[in-house]
């Protein structure tokens, strides 16, 4: 017999499958009522009525269509590798229009209890409507895999940026900065912590601006984001002022070595501004050339970042202004004396920052660096050559998962972004 939390969460799964149901046919309902709004008395004109339902049509048949991995889209190259999945670049065969695939096998994401983050990843791409998040526009499955078809960002990520150049003078850091700060709190807008924020995860499109990627490790406070489901994974503690947001605390050690913050390690969780933590790291690792606590192996690393009020040393070359230290320090502290505990705003009004128009971060000019693009396929900036290109996403070694748990694990995974639907008023 399954145990309750067992029960719970194949509960909550179906719950949020049929919601998703009804929220698209309450949207479809919505439409209709803002047609009849726009033209009461049922004096629709014969020929907005038709494109209308037209548009609908097109957008159910869009629904029904299912996307097959190899049928639909055209592998070009691997440009990605991970623990858990591969990303390719990939081309739609009807369109020829280029993406970025990760590929996911999903009997070793319920092996290793990966479901729960690989649903807050989808989710959060769903929801989020950011120019400083990496697009989604499919999501499926078959029997085997899990795939999420997002938009191609061409121009590497921040770390290969990093290695050409080594080090970066502080107008350039200044810049990835503050495009960062607007790119995590997007994310926390959206009721999500990021949890790994590194170099490898912010990419760089083909105007010179920024884009997260990668929310494989990522939560929204949802029972179905628990790799393991605990009703008592997440515990209110307090609300805001503004009566706005209730803080949540997440309890799962996750995260990159170099960038982690000290409380993920500790037991009385932590909250969004574990990722501010993340940023002083990047911050300190584009002005020094090296992240602040990097040692021979993560073990050591821990410690050195929860003995972080010894460990944090900056060296004498290349010299730091005081303002950039002392971002750094507010940055790379306890979280309750952390800047961005209060929200972004706290670190845009840092003197590191002093004349940066926060209005306008995306048409800023001359941008640091400009990707040469050559053409819609190009992933030159990407180490393709050091990627192996074989067709799985991970070793295809077995596992005893059964057909059952991975079919209650993906539930409502799929999603197709209609991008015209919501333009055809």
């Amino acid at each position: 017999m399954p145990s309750a939390s067992a029960v719970a969460l194949i509960k909550s799964k179906l719950e949020r499958y049929y919601d998703a149901l009804h929220r698209q046919k309450q949207e479809r309902d919505d439409r209709q009522a803002e047609l009849d709004r726009q033209y009461p008395n049922n004096c629709i004109p014969e020929a907005i009525l038709k494109h209308h339902h037209t548009k609908e049509a097109d957008y159910l048949r869009f629904r029904r269509v299912r996307l097959s991995p190899n049928e639909d889209f055209r592998t070009v190259k691997v440009i990605g590798r991970g623990a858990f999945g591969i990303v390719k670049l990939v081309q739609k065969c009807d369109t020829g229009r280029v993406y970025a695939m990760k590929v996911m096998r999903k009997a070793d994401m319920v092996a290793y209890q990966q479901a729960g983050h690989v649903r807050a990843e989808r989710d959060l791409l769903v929801e989020s409507q950011s120019p400083w998040v990496v697009q989604l526009y499919y999501s499926f499955q078959d029997a085997d895999n899990l795939y999420l078809v997002m938009e191609f960002v061409p121009g590497g990520d921040l770390m290969g940026l990093l290695i050409k150049l080594d080090i970066f003078p502080e107008a350039m850091a200044r810049f990835y900065a503050a495009q960062c700060i607007d790119a995590i709190e997007s994310v926390h807008k959206l009721g999500f912590i990021h949890r790994d924020i590194k170099p490898d995860n912010i990419l760089i499109d083909a105007e010179g601006n920024i884009r997260l990627t990668d929310f494989g490790l990522s939560t929204g406070f949802h029972p179905l984001h628990e790799s393991v489901y605990n009703a008592d994974s997440y515990q209110t503690l307090s609300i805001q002022e503004s009566g706005e947001l209730v803080h949540k605390r997440a309890y799962s050690a996750v995260g990159t070595p170099d960038y982690i913050a000290p409380e993920v390690f500790g037991k009385r969780g932590y909250g969004p501004e574990c990722d501010w933590w993340s940023l002083g790291a990047i911050i300190y690792e584009m002005l020094v050339g090296y992240p602040p606590f990097h040692a021979k192996t993560p073990a050591e690393t821990y410690v050195k970042i929860q003995n972080w009020r010894t460990t944090l040393r900056f060296p004498p070359e290349p010299r730091l202004s005081p303002q950039a230290r002392h971002l750094i320090q507010r940055l790379l502290c306890d979280a309750p004396q952390r800047l961005g505990r209060h929200g972004a705003d706290e670190i845009r009004h840092h003197p590191f920052f002093f004349g940066v128009d926060w209005k306008n971060l995306r048409d800023w000019h001359p941008k640091p660096f400009v990707p040469e693009i050559k053409s819609m396929t190009d992933c030159s900036h990407f180490p393709v050559d050091e990627i192996p290109q074989g067709p799985g996403p991970m070793d295809n070694h077995p596992n005893k998962v059964s057909t059952l748990e991975r079919d209650y694990a993906f539930l409502g995974y799929t999603f197709k972004r209609f991008e015209s639907i919501s333009n055809h008023f």
